[in-house]
């Protein structure tokens, strides 16, 4: 307005205005226009944005976005997957932009760094992530222990639900997992409970630190020719994939679900299980643990269990 009203009351002509405005003297034509056609209103902001694109995508694509979101919680790029399998094809930025002009886009306080590692791939059964999380809250007066297996490679897990956290519990767990997976297990990783290892626990340890009595836990190990690797103490992204794997058991299932006794629990995490075996990964490149061993079961048959 301080540059405008002087110009379009005739008190300073627009070209010697240009001389000392920052903006240009196109801005300043353009803004003198919108004041005569507009008034004040004609000044005020407003986004340069196209309202149509002649390759905007249509209403019904992004409706179903919405839907599969509120419905799945997943990211921009497994919606794109999932899309992908019903014949839609979209990238995934601009199913983030759907996604964030709806408000359905988790906000972050801080950018988190993301580090680049050189992986190594790995076989199934090459390497399995055994961990226990409680339950939340006592069902029908009891308190739970959810026993959690997953493979590194193919990301194919493996679920129980005991009432107790017990050496017995886990090689108990240990024995259906080897017994259900399709592959050889040669190495197992867990972390420091007492329930997998005594090296923390026993106080019946030599002068070179070693514990004289061998964890039940790893003499089953030993007998079925099983690697045990312990996690560095406090460090339980170590053991990431069955941690996360955790936070979704957390905000997909127990946020989700009321259970009214053990039975109860039992049949839905078999459920939940499945579903989760069938649900696109990242890690995968879009594919489900389901079929990554679909597909490596092509060239290496599971009944050779290599």
């Amino acid at each position: 307005m301080r540059w405008v009203i002087p110009i379009a009351r005739k008190e300073v002509k627009l070209r010697d205005a240009a001389k000392l405005c920052p903006y240009g003297r196109r801005s300043l034509e353009r803004w003198v226009a919108a004041y005569k056609r507009y008034g004040e209103t004609g000044l005020e902001p407003k986004s340069t944005r196209p309202r149509t694109h002649p390759e905007e995508t249509p209403i019904s694509i992004k409706e179903q976005i919405v839907v599969l979101r509120k419905e799945t919680r997943l990211c921009a790029l497994k919606l794109r997957w999932r899309l992908a399998k019903e014949g839609i094809r979209i990238h995934e930025r601009t199913i983030h932009k759907i996604l964030k002009a709806e408000g359905l886009v988790r906000k972050y306080r801080v950018r988190r760094v993301k580090y680049k590692y050189i992986k190594a791939p790995l076989q199934p059964g090459e390497l399995v992530e055994i961990d226990v999380k409680y339950v939340p809250g006592p069902i029908a007066g009891h308190q739970y222990f959810q026993y959690t297996a997953i493979d590194c490679a193919s990301r194919w897990r493996c679920l129980a639900v005991y009432d107790e956290q017990a050496n017995h519990h886990s090689i108990l767990f240990l024995r259906e997992v080897v017994a259900r997976f399709h592959y050889r297990i040669r190495a197992v990783k867990t972390d420091n409970h007492s329930t997998f290892t005594n090296y923390y626990t026993s106080m019946t340890k030599r002068s070179d630190m070693t514990v004289k009595t061998i964890h039940a836990f790893d003499r089953f190990c030993a007998s079925q020719g099983i690697i045990h690797y312990l996690i560095d103490p406090g460090k339980p992204a170590q053991n990431g994939k069955v941690e996360r794997s955790h936070r979704s058991d957390q905000e997909s299932f127990y946020d989700e679900n009321g259970f009214t006794s053990l039975a109860d629990l039992q049949k839905k995490i078999r459920m939940w299980n499945t579903d989760y075996n069938n649900l696109e990964h990242c890690g995968l490149g879009g594919k489900t643990p389901n079929e990554f061993l679909a597909d490596y079961q092509l060239t290496n048959p599971p009944n050779v269990r290599t």
